[in-house]
């Protein structure tokens, strides 16, 4: 269900949600996955309205989900996270990076004797640590350096047999060696980047680099092109879809960014929602450069509030005999549906 219109060129453009494109999305839509970062916080402060927008979704019987790029945390940090902010989340909600990478290497039967080396912080290690999966690197190299003194020699670990690169603000050039050496010189050994984002909200005063600088230091010392698990891949919606018994058409994927949030939506045959709280803005979306569309976009997710405005006085009218007896409401919830409530007749 597109929300959109032509452009004076002939191609789509974009269009901010009405309240009735909106009634529609949560009349179609059972599961609604949300990204957090510029969805529902910026750095660490809520955005408006968050907390009662998904409490009146929780009301209405919505599966929410909530999904995360950034690696730094396992799902049990993230859990935390939410508690702080004040948020009331089950675990079993959250979906992370980090996750998505111990999943995939379960998922492919990694070796019990092999080890994965990780450019990143603890939650990576945490979710490999839940999954029986050895590690090593992570935090312990945080301050290792190298001295390249004549006939330096790095040694590297030969029964690694896969690198995940996740977000790393302790990232080093003796990461990016051991990485470049595992990766081209450890036959077989996997790629794996939790993502490829840019840049990232690590506090809500500005942008900062994302996990795509890191991942592209280590791609361009080994010429090979990672395996990405985190959006918008389709490995992380596949996995969602399966641990909630879901079909694609019954998920909206609500996000900040078009490139990883609407596409990942996108690819997958998912009902997507833009919000103007994050990265993107109304320039970027509306640009004619910009080849990726959303379903609706909107200024924040506490827009969905509008849904639950009653309607005006002078805008409400009289039932006819018929509708007071036949007609029925097609939600559960009767405050989506002004009318949905019989009145006597004038």
């Amino acid at each position: 269900m597109a929300v959109v219109a032509q452009a004076g060129n002939g191609a789509t453009q974009p269009q901010r949600a009405t309240l009735d494109a909106k009634r529609a999305i949560l009349d179609k839509v059972d599961c609604f996955i949300f990204d957090c970062d510029g969805v529902i916080w910026r750095g660490d402060s809520v955005i408006d309205g968050v907390p009662e927008t998904l409490d009146m979704l929780r009301e209405m019987g919505k599966q929410l989900v909530f999904v995360t790029n950034n690696s730094t945390k396992s799902r049990a940090g993230y859990l935390n996270k939410f508690t702080g902010l004040g948020l009331q989340v089950k675990a079993e909600e959250i979906y992370s990076s980090s996750y998505a990478a111990a999943a995939y290497l379960e998922s492919i039967n990694f070796p019990h004797d092999k080890k994965v080396y990780v450019v990143g912080e603890v939650g990576i290690q945490e979710e490999l640590d839940l999954k029986g999966i050895n590690h090593i690197g992570g935090p312990a190299d945080a301050g290792k350096k190298v001295e390249l003194t004549p006939g330096m020699f790095l040694e590297h670990d030969h029964d690694v047999a896969a690198v995940v690169v996740g977000f790393d603000r302790n990232i080093n050039y003796y990461k990016i060696q051991m990485a470049t050496l595992c990766i081209r010189e450890n036959p077989g050994c996997m790629f794996i980047a939790t993502n490829l984002d840019a840049v990232t909200h690590l506090t809500d005063a500005q942008e900062w680099a994302g996990n795509g600088s890191m991942v592209g230091a280590i791609r361009g010392s080994t010429k090979r092109e990672p395996t990405v698990v985190g959006k918008p891949a389709e490995f992380m919606l596949a996995n969602i879809a399966d641990k909630f018994n879901l079909k694609r058409e019954q998920i909206c994927m609500v996000g900040d960014r078009l490139d990883t949030d609407v596409l990942f939506g996108k690819n997958g045959g998912l009902t997507t929602m833009l919000v103007l709280s994050g990265v993107t803005t109304e320039e970027q979306l509306l640009s004619p450069e910009n080849s990726i569309h959303p379903d609706a976009y909107m200024d924040s997710l506490a827009a969905l509030l509008e849904v639950k405005q009653p309607v005006a006085a002078h805008a409400r009218q009289p039932l006819s005999s018929w509708q007071q007896s036949e007609w029925r409401p097609s939600l559960p919830c009767s405050w989506l549906h002004p009318l949905s409530q019989p009145r006597a007749a004038p």
